[in-house]
């Protein structure tokens, strides 16, 4: 068999010519791509970027000179120069000599790293408490200090993730209800789950740490400067781990105390809202929107997902007994993926999805479920 030595060059030629071509295009499609990390708001932040430089430059340094000695040896002491290699085997001087350096780089590395990690774990002084709980698919938040608390979800339409739609400037890190925090205090964060291991991770504020089931963690940081600031889960935590974003709102003090009031008169309003008698059609609104947080497992049509998650149209559950779907939707099924809704929903959200889902996906079943009825079973 014999081989064309042009036509392997051309083909060479090809196909390095097609790589930089798939480079180039790859470059140009994500224009804003960027190398380093992203710019920090927080002193720990700005601590964290100035030991990622200094290493990096550090490493750097050693790899050029590394490689410049031995590229240079290899080349001016090659054998077909007439070099023969040395047979001597032991010199202290040098073994001294490349103990000690390397001890001293470390040691540069190490000093102003345990100091910064010092700082990182030191929550003392803090200003205010948010207690944040991870759920499959989605965070908790419970201001300490000032009696709020409210989930928050993806926001992202369905359409977009289900390539339908054109995707958004802040596809899957978009949330209905944003964290929002003061710039210039000090925050501490208290992490737990109540279902999987998560990690609450948002780059620029320089915070990220595991929330785990039965423990409670803790982390801070002091916001510099107003803004929106985007993250996510950064723990494998189920099937729809990458549809867990944060989104931290960084606001001066008096637009926070504005955010509280508006917080509490809306839990108020919540509290009102379920005591009042809802028609079918106002449960069915409400219900569709509550229901995007059950798309993910039971399908936007109810037709789930075969032999991994059941479906909810003609269900047993949907079109049984209405006692036992709210049984199942409140106190969650053992030992699968349904977890109990009931810390995670209230009154009028509970009785809206199970309206929703009995009459929903096909399901006729004319039930109306009220506010009342769920409260009448916590």
């Amino acid at each position: 068999m014999s081989i064309n030595p042009l036509k392997s060059l051309r083909g060479v030629v090809v196909r390095v010519s097609a790589g930089m071509s798939l480079l180039l295009v790859s470059g140009l499609v994500r224009a804003d791509y960027a190398l380093n990390f992203q710019r920090p708001v927080t002193e720990i932040g700005r601590d964290l970027y100035g030991l990622h430089m200094m290493i990096v430059w550090i490493i750097t340094v050693i790899f050029v000179g590394v490689f410049s000695v031995m590229f240079y040896s290899v080349f001016k002491h090659r054998k077909s120069r007439g070099h023969k290699a040395a047979t001597f085997h032991e010199s202290t001087t040098m073994e001294v000599v490349w103990t000690i350096i390397p001890f001293v780089i470390l040691l540069a590395m190490a000093i102003p790293s345990t100091a910064t990690l010092i700082k990182m774990d030191d929550v003392s002084g803090s200003e205010m408490t948010v207690k944040i709980t991870g759920y499959q698919w989605k965070w908790k938040y419970d201001y300490l200090d000032h009696d709020v608390s409210f989930m928050s979800t993806l926001s992202t339409p369905q359409e977009q993730i289900n390539n339908e739609a054109e995707k958004g400037e802040n596809y899957l890190l978009e949330v209905d209800n944003e964290v929002v925090l003061p710039v210039g205090k000090k925050i501490r964060f208290l992490l737990t789950a109540a279902d999987v291991i998560h990690a609450w991770w948002v780059p620029q504020l320089a915070v990220k740490k595991d929330a785990i089931p039965g423990f409670i963690n803790e982390m801070w940081t002091k916001i510099d400067e107003p803004g929106t600031y985007r993250g996510q889960c950064a723990e494998l935590c189920g099937k729809d781990h990458g549809f867990m974003p944060i989104v931290v709102k960084a606001v001066s003090e008096e637009d926070f105390n504005t955010w509280v009031n508006e917080q509490k008169a809306t839990q108020i309003a919540a509290v009102a809202a379920a005591g009042k008698t809802w028609s079918k059609d106002e449960l069915m609104r409400k219900g569709e929107k509550v229901y995007a947080q059950c798309s993910a497992c039971h399908g936007a049509t109810g037709q789930g997902v075969p032999g991994v998650f059941p479906g909810l149209a003609g269900s047993k559950i949907a079109t049984g007994p209405v006692a036992d779907h709210l049984q199942i939707v409140m106190g969650g099924k053992p030992n699968t993926a349904m977890q109990a809704y009931t810390a995670q929903l209230n009154d009028v959200d509970i009785a809206a999805v199970v309206t929703y889902e009995r009459n929903a996906f096909g399901n006729d079943t004319g039930d109306v479920v009220q506010p009342a009825d769920v409260k009448a079973l916590r």
